[in-house]
């Protein structure tokens, strides 16, 4: 299909996306979705035939990430420039937060002359999504008093509930793997838990991933020892997605047997649920000491399920012994990131090279959510884009 073939057909979806920030996958009806994953294609194709696809003259993008990231920053960072808006970087630490400045002021003083915003909050338990609502809550009442000329669109990337431009990613790679949403009917996808010798790790990956792959009739196996729940309001989104679009959901509690027959593997660590509670209670309270003696309790917990690790063993159990193994990055890689952890490295390096594929769609889809936020009518937008064939680089 040609780009404009393309272009022509993004046309026809009826979407919601235009003016409206992007927190939730499970807020996001399948069209938009869908033109999301169409625009990210579009954009795509466009830098690797040396379009320009840049819409913006001038214009900020603000990144807050109030947790560390590589992929994520880059991205948000690439796909801003990929349309022509610079990036401010909003460190907390320099900024009046510090002095006590609130964030009604803060998302304010930041947006004069900002066309989005980006932002990870995913150390708290309750708190990350919650941020981001209060964030845009500042924003409208901004705009509706005549202090910004428009209002910027949130980017959620990465809270406490959802990881949104990775679980989209991971779908675009998904997609590009077995050749359309449609055939994601009935595979197998195992989204399992998995040794690590850290604690801590955020919830929101293996929510994201149940929360969206639910809604495309595929046969999803939430794997954990018994303990490592997730927030059970989201599990329950992924069962009811699962039952709508003709899918499955199922939860076990054996790496082995969850594995069997799988088209798909998705081993990532994450703290339980329970876990998460108790130590955003102590982040709030700022208690040191307690979060040592948690910290240790988990990880004495984690080390009693080592043999949660994708191995060679376990990858012959899945669908022609060569399921299509995910990971967001960075895993932990036995023998070479880590002494023991999530995956083998053998195992690993065999399909290195496809997760940094799989990473890479990350800045057209986060371009893409922009992208549908600013124009009412991006098909027309990328339409113009064509038409005018500017070289990204040379004359």
């Amino acid at each position: 299909m040609s780009l404009q073939d393309k272009i022509n057909k993004l046309g026809q979806l009826k979407t919601d996306l235009y003016k409206k920030d992007f927190l939730l996958t499970w807020e996001k009806s399948k069209e938009d979705l869908k033109a999301i994953l169409e625009v990210a294609e579009i954009l795509k194709e466009m830098r690797d035939n040396n379009i320009s696809p840049s819409v913006f003259d001038s214009g900020l993008s603000i990144s807050n990430f109030r947790d560390n990231s590589t992929r994520t920053r880059f991205s948000f960072a690439s796909a801003s420039n990929l349309l022509g808006c610079a990036v401010q970087d909003l460190d907390e630490q320099k900024s009046q937060i510090a002095h006590g400045e609130t964030v009604r002021e803060t998302a304010n003083m930041i947006s004069f002359l900002s066309d989005f915003i980006g932002i990870r909050d995913d150390m708290y338990l309750g708190e990350g999504n919650k941020y981001m609502r209060e964030v845009g809550e500042a924003l409208d009442e901004g705009f509706a008093e005549g202090v910004l000329p428009e209002r910027p669109g949130i980017v959620n990337l990465q809270c406490d509930q959802d990881h949104p431009t990775q679980s989209m990613a991971d779908l675009m790679h998904l997609q590009k793997e077995f050749g359309s949403l449609e055939n994601l009917k009935g595979k197998k996808i195992v989204m399992s838990w998995a040794y690590s010798p850290s604690y801590g790790k955020p919830l929101s990956v293996p929510q994201g991933i149940i929360g969206l792959m639910s809604r495309y009739g595929m046969d999803i196996e939430l794997a954990y020892p018994e303990g490592y729940e997730l927030i059970p309001e989201i599990v329950d989104i992924a069962k009811k997605n699962s039952q709508e679009s003709g899918g499955s959901f199922k939860i076990s509690h054996n790496m082995e047997e969850a594995m069997k027959d799988a088209d798909i593997v998705y081993p990532k660590s994450w703290a339980p649920f329970h876990i998460m509670q108790q130590r955003t209670e102590l982040l709030k309270n700022s208690d040191t000491e307690g979060l040592k003696a948690l910290e240790q309790t988990c990880l004495a917990n984690n080390a009693k399920y080592k043999d949660w690790e994708y191995d060679e063993a376990k990858m012959k159990l899945t669908k022609n012994q060569d399921a299509l193994y995910m990971h967001c990055l960075p895993a932990d890689i036995s023998g070479v990131s880590c002494k023991e952890g999530e995956v083998n490295g053998d195992v690993f390096e065999k399909y290195r090279i496809k997760t940094y594929l799989e990473a890479g769609f990350k800045p057209y889809i986060i371009a893409a959510m922009m992208f549908t936020n600013k124009f009412e009518k991006p098909n027309k937008v990328l339409d113009n884009i064509l038409k005018r064939d500017r070289k990204r680089v040379g004359l």
